[in-house]
């Protein structure tokens, strides 16, 4: 929205406005401006939710000392969307279709995650939405994502699975992209659902990994970083670093609730989306295994689920003494702000790995 507005200063008023055009400048005040929004939005936000007493259900047969948590505000994942989606409009170019699709995706999972918060604490429905409709409808939106993007592309390596650490190494998809691309938007969404149980320890994952795409989305979008960097060139990705920068600054403001002991938790309605954007920002930028590098923790926090429900279905026993696997080591005496610490510097660790797949090629 203001790109209009500093395009029209620069010819009219000042050259110097033309500085607010730049993809990193606006990145920038992106992170600023989420990061301002849910700064002062927290409180009235927190405020608001004890007000129509929306908090948190805590199960009894969980962690004990999780109990005390019980009435803690949640639903906070709104104040994150809100400051991205009014950071990314006001500072992204309204005209890039990658935008608008990783936004309208962000918006339509975190209506999923709204209506499950909402039937589990206000309706006060332990169920929440039914597995199977949260299912059909994350699959639906990842469908229709992944069928524009195969429509819209340009050429066949469009459609195609880059492998990083190597060269040229490309495996053509065709139409089974459609396939792909759902299944890494969904996977992640739900990794991060899953990841969110502790005070914290799902939204730093999310902003380090976000920063990264954010690299990979400024570097994707410029014909010589991508040509000289051997990864794919996608124009018009580089906008998506003002969705990235926004998503950063919306984190970390929230975190600034959301820390141990945590005011407000973000509820599905966070989790689901972010998770949900993480996943169609990888699959646009063609770095899908790189995400699944960096997210090391949703994967391995989904993968301990996987694990505990197939051997206690085939064998009677429990490999972890409790799912996800950030539970298992507050059981074995961890304190919580330990294994939140610990998982951030996991992350910020693999992290590192998937951006040095740029040189590593």
């Amino acid at each position: 929205m203001l790109v209009l507005l500093f395009d029209f200063l620069q010819d009219h008023v000042h050259s110097g406005f033309g500085a607010f055009l730049y993809q990193s400048t606006r990145a920038i005040m992106a992170v600023l401006t989420a990061l301002l929004v849910s700064l002062f939005g927290g409180p009235w936000m927190i405020r608001t939710l004890q007000k129509l007493q929306i908090g948190q259900v805590v199960r009894e047969e969980g962690v004990k000392e999780h109990l005390a948590k019980s009435g803690t505000p949640t639903m906070g994942g709104v104040l994150i969307l809100s400051a991205i989606i009014i950071s990314t409009l006001l500072w992204a170019n309204l005209t890039n279709k990658y935008v608008w699709i990783v936004t309208i995706v962000t918006l339509l999972f975190g209506a999923i995650g709204w209506v499950d918060d909402y039937r589990k604490v206000v309706e006060k429905n332990t169920k929440g939405l039914p597995s199977r409709w949260k299912y059909f409808w994350q699959s639906v939106f990842a469908l229709l994502v992944g069928f524009f993007l195969y429509m819209t592309a340009a050429k066949g390596n469009d459609t195609a699975l880059y492998l990083p650490f190597f060269k040229h190494a490309v495996i053509p998809l065709g139409m089974l992209f459609i396939v792909f691309a759902y299944f890494v938007i969904v996977g992640t969404s739900n990794a991060v659902n899953l990841t969110d149980g502790l005070d914290g320890l799902a939204i730093m994952p999310t902003v380090l990994v976000g920063g990264a795409l954010g690299i990979f989305c400024y570097l994707s979008g410029n014909i010589l970083f991508a040509k000289y960097l051997l990864i794919p060139y996608v124009p018009g990705s580089g906008e998506l670093v003002i969705f990235c920068g926004a998503l950063i600054g919306a984190g970390m403001g929230f975190l600034w609730f959301n820390t141990y002991p945590a005011q407000v938790f973000m509820g599905d309605v966070g989790s689901l989306a972010l998770g949900a954007a993480l996943g169609t920002i990888a699959v646009i930028v063609h770095q899908e295994i790189v995400l699944f590098i960096m997210g090391g923790v949703f994967v391995m926090e989904t993968l301990s689920v996987i694990i505990q429900v197939a051997s206690f279905k085939m064998t009677g026993k429990r490999v972890f003494r409790m799912t996800p696997i950030h539970h298992h080591f507050e059981l074995k005496g961890w304190p919580e702000p330990r294994v939140i610490v610990r998982f951030w510097i996991i992350t910020l660790i693999l992290v590192l790995i998937g951006l040095a797949t740029l040189k590593f090629r």
